[in-house]
C-alpha cells in the first residue's frame, strides 16, 4: 500500500518552558549566561524545543546536523534575526557581518580577499612586531612573579594585530594599556547583547543613563574608525600605487569597486571597520584564554605542544619569524580546535526564515525565529563517552568514528557560504601566541584568583571570567 509522509510538527506543538506576558521566557534570565540557560533546557526538553523571545516563539535547535543544514542554506534560506540586524545597523555596524543578500555578496568578496593566506603573508611582519610587544609584557611578568589579567592581555594583543593588519595603524595597546579606544570597545558588546534580546526597544523611546553612556563610548569608537579611514585615504592619495596593490584590508576596501563599478558607501566602510575591530578583538582573545586554561589543566598536552614548538624552531629563535613556519604547528591547531569544541565563543546564533521551511520535521513559516545552539551536539555523550573531555588527539588522523563525528559537529567559524572570513588570521594569531609562550615560558598557572573554575559569560561572545596567568622564563634551550 502507498505510504504517506508524516505530517510536520508545528512550533506550537513542541515542548518548552511556559512564557509570561511580554517577556516570554526571558523573565529572570541573565543575558550574560543566556547560553547556559538554553543549554540547560536542552537536557529538559530535548534538542528541538520552543522558547519565547519576548512575546514571539522561536525554535531552539541543538542538533549539529540541523545546524549544518541551516548554515548551508544561508543567505538565501536564513538571515540574521531582523531585530538583531537593526540593532547592529543602529550603531553603525553595516559591514559584512550584518549584511544580507546582494549587499553581503558584494562585501564578502572584498573582505575574503583581504584575509586570504596570500595577503596574510604580506602582513606577517606586523604580526611579528605585535608578538614582540607581547613578549615584553610576559618578560616583565616573569621577572616580577605577578599574575597578569589574561583576558586584558590577549584583548590588547588582538586589537593591536587587527589595527595593524586591517587598518595599517600601530596602536600598541599592549604597552600603553590606557589607550582610550580599548576602553570604549569594552563597553559596546554588553549593551549590544542587552538590546538584541530586549522584548521592548526602550532606547528608541527613552534614553536611560546607561544609553547615554553607551552613546559616548560608541561616538569615540566611530571617531577612531573615521580617523583610520581618513589616514588610509591620505596614504592612497600620496601613493596612487596602493590602489592597485593595497597593503591592508582598509586600503583594499577603499580601492575596491563592485561588479557595477561603484565603491563601497561610507557607512559600509565604517561598518566593516567596526566589524573587524569588534570581532577581531573578542573572538580570538576569548579562544586563546580558554585554550591556555585547558592546556594548563592538561599538562601532558601542554608538554606535547612545547615539544613540537622546540622541534620546529631553530635553537636561536624565540618565536615563529616566518609565515610558513607559523602556519605549521599541528599540535597547536589540534589544541585550539578542541578548545573551540568545548568552549565555543559563539555558543548561540539567531536567525530568521526567509521562506517557508522545515527544520527537523518542524514546519516554520517565513519570518519564523530560530535559536541555534552550537555546543550541545559537539559535546554529546551519545556519540562518545569522553565527549566532554579535552583530548586534542581526536583531531589527528586516523580518528575514530566517534571522534570524527564530534569534530565534524564543531563549527566554530560557522559553515556554508558565510564561513568566517577571518578564520585564517585568527588561527595564525593563536599559533603565534601559543608558540611564543611555549618557547619562552613555563606555564605556572592559568586560573582565577581563588582557584575555582572560570565562569562562562556572554557579551555577544562567550568569555572566561577572571583568568590570570603566571609565567616564568624557561631555561635557555636546547
Amino acid at each position: 500500500m502507498p505510504t504517506t509522509a508524516p505530517a510536520a510538527r508545528t512550533l506550537a506543538s513542541l515542548p518548552g518552558p511556559r512564557p509570561v506576558p511580554l517577556l516570554g521566557n526571558l523573565a529572570g534570565v541573565s543575558m550574560d549566561s543566556l547560553h547556559l540557560h538554553l543549554e540547560g533546557l536542552v537536557r529538559e526538553y530535548g534538542p528541538l524545543y520552543r522558547f519565547h523571545l519576548g512575546p514571539e516563539p522561536a525554535l531552539v535547535v541543538a542538533r549539529s546536523d540541523l545546524n549544518a543544514e541551516i548554515l548551508r542554506d544561508r543567505p538565501d534560506g536564513w538571515s540574521r534575526l531582523l531585530s538583531m540586524q537593526r540593532v547592529i545597523n543602529e550603531i553603525g555596524g553595516e559591514g559584512v557581518f550584518s549584511a544580507e543578500g546582494s549587499d553581503w555578496r558584494r562585501q564578502r568578496k572584498l573582505v575574503m580577499s583581504a584575509f586570504d593566506p596570500a595577503h596574510l603573508k604580506r602582513y606577517f611582519p606586523t604580526l611579528v612586531r605585535v608578538t614582540e610587544q607581547l613578549r615584553l609584557c610576559l618578560d616583565e611578568a616573569s621577572r616580577s612573579g605577578e599574575p597578569l589579567d589574561l583576558q586584558a592581555l590577549l584583548t590588547h594583543y588582538t586589537v593591536d594585530v587587527t589595527a595593524g593588519l586591517a587598518f595599517g595603524i600601530e596602536m600598541n595597546t599592549l604597552r600603553e594599556p590606557d589607550q582610550a579606544l580599548q576602553g570604549h570597545l569594552d563597553k559596546v558588546f554588553p549593551m549590544l547583547m542587552r538590546r538584541i534580546f530586549a522584548p521592548v526597544p526602550w532606547w528608541r523611546y527613552i534614553r536611560l543613563p546607561s544609553d547615554r553612556e553607551f552613546d559616548r563610548h560608541l561616538a569615540r569608537v566611530h571617531e577612531a574608525g573615521h580617523r583610520f579611514i581618513a589616514a588610509a585615504r591620505e596614504r592612497m592619495a600620496q601613493d596612487p600605487a596602493l590602489h592597485e596593490q593595497p597593503r591592508n584590508l582598509l586600503e583594499a576596501l577603499l580601492a575596491a569597486r563592485d561588479e557595477a563599478g561603484g565603491a563601497l558607501a561610507d557607512r559600509e566602510l565604517l561598518g566593516n571597520v567596526l566589524t573587524v575591530l569588534l570581532a577581531g578583538e573578542d573572538t580570538t582573545a576569548n579562544t586563546l584564554g580558554w585554550t591556555l586554561h585547558l592546556l594548563h589543566a592538561h599538562r601532558a598536552e601542554w608538554d606535547r605542544l612545547v615539544a613540537q614548538v622546540d622541534a620546529t624552531l631553530a635553537p636561536d629563535q624565540d618565536m615563529p619569524r616566518s609565515f610558513d613556519i607559523a602556519r605549521g604547528f599541528g599540535a597547536i591547531e589540534d589544541c585550539v580546535n578542541e578548545a573551540m569544541r568545548l568552549k565555543p565563543v559563539a555558543p548561540l546564533a539567531l536567525f530568521e526564515a526567509n521562506r517557508d521551511v522545515s527544520v527537523g520535521g518542524v514546519a516554520l513559516g517565513k519570518g519564523a525565529k530560530l535559536i541555534m545552539l552550537t555546543r550541545p551536539g559537539a559535546v554529546s555523550t551519545d556519540v562518545a563517552d569522553d565527549a566532554a573531555q579535552f583530548r586534542p588527539q581526536r583531531w589527528r588522523a586516523p580518528a575514530s568514528e566517534a571522534d570524527h563525528t564530534l569534530t565534524k559537529a564543531s563549527m566554530p567559524f560557522g559553515a556554508g557560504p558565510r564561513l568566517c572570513p577571518g578564520r585564517y588570521l585568527a588561527m595564525l594569531e593563536m599559533k603565534m601566541v601559543l608558540a611564543t609562550i611555549a618557547r619562552n615560558y613555563e606555564l605556572l598557572s592559568v586560573s582565577t584568583a581563588d582557584g575555582t573554575p572560570p565562569q562562562e559569560r556572554t557579551a555577544f561572545t562567550m568569555f572566561p571570567v577572571g583568568l590570570r596567568i603566571r609565567v616564568a622564563m624557561r631555561p635557555k634551550a636546547c
